[in-house]
């Protein structure tokens, strides 16, 4: 070969690299997949992750899959071939993420779960969730106390395909089932959601003008029924959430929503990306795949210690 030639292929060679996409080179990528920042929750998840990452040196990779599991997808699809190291994630359904979980875990890229389950163990290397049941049992048994034990009252499920769902109305129900006097009227899925939620809301009040209580699966959902309450000129009615978001906290100290169960999210995601760190560095986390964090009741006496999603 000439030496002409030979700077031609030298200097193309330079070029493809120069033209190359930078995630090409970044060998210490971590991908964080939450559902939508929209909800507070989710939010305070993806930037405990993201800071947590940055801090121990490692560049992010920041999506969102809507809770669409065909989003979700293709996200791990992007992931993938971006060649992150890791995955920290809160996934878009129980059964539909085992799949693509898999899928990395055969590409070498392990996953990290907070927040939600999936029910296969062995694909992903930690599942890190709060404890929902031990929560739920926290918030039903404020909520029958705020109940004077007795009255009727709604309940609002979140989305059906989501485990924590299920968990938290198992938990309330073990509580608020022992107490004949407190008769539920209405259960209906708001899947999680504000905007949902005020409606259902609305809806159920028409049918029942005497309820006395609703409790919520979740803190977004109880802030869309304590409006349409509001809306309908019923502030007596006691509401009770369940994540412990900065709205709630806020409603909770002007004296509307009566309580919300705290699961530490900012937290729970900087652990996992302390075990991604670890397992990375280690192959080991040191730690069973799945582990419960314990929640903790919120209401006037401690709401204003409550800061995204954490105590201070």
């Amino acid at each position: 070969m000439n030496f002409t030639r030979r700077i031609l292929l030298a200097s193309a060679a330079v070029a493809a690299t120069l033209l190359a996409p930078a995630y090409a080179s970044a060998a210490d990528l971590i991908a964080i997949i939450t559902p939508s920042h929209d909800n507070p929750f989710f939010k305070a998840e993806a930037e405990g992750a993201q800071k947590r990452a940055e801090e121990l040196g490692y560049e992010t990779l920041v999506l969102v899959h809507d809770d669409d599991p065909n989003k979700q997808n293709q996200l791990f699809d992007t992931a993938i071939a971006r060649g992150a190291k890791a995955i920290i994630l809160d996934n878009a359904g129980a059964d539909a993420t085992v799949a693509p979980v898999r899928r990395a875990k055969e590409a070498g890229i392990p996953s990290f779960l907070i927040d939600r389950e999936i029910k296969e163990t062995g694909i992903a290397v930690s599942q890190i969730v709060s404890n929902n049941y031990q929560g739920a049992q926290l918030g039903a048994e404020e909520f029958v106390r705020l109940m004077g034990e007795e009255g009727k009252y709604a309940e609002l499920l979140g989305r059906e395909a989501d485990t924590n769902a299920g968990i938290r109305s198992a938990g309330y129900h073990d509580v608020i089932d022992q107490y004949p006097d407190l008769e539920m009227v209405a259960q209906q899925s708001a899947n999680w959601s504000q905007t949902e939620a005020y409606e259902k809301m609305e809806t159920i009040l028409q049918a029942n003008p005497e309820i006395k209580g609703v409790i919520s699966g979740n803190d977004t959902m109880a802030m869309g029924a304590w409006a349409a309450l509001k809306a309908a000129g019923r502030t007596d009615v006691i509401v009770v959430g369940f994540d412990g978001s900065n709205d709630v906290r806020d409603s909770i100290l002007e004296g509307g929503i009566k309580a919300t169960v705290l699961q530490p999210a900012y937290r729970q995601a900087q652990i996992a990306v302390e075990q991604a760190d670890q397992y990375l560095r280690t192959g080991s986390t040191g730690q069973d795949e799945k582990q419960l964090m314990d929640c903790v009741l919120i209401n006037s006496s401690n709401a204003g210690d409550l800061e995204t999603f954490a105590l201070n």
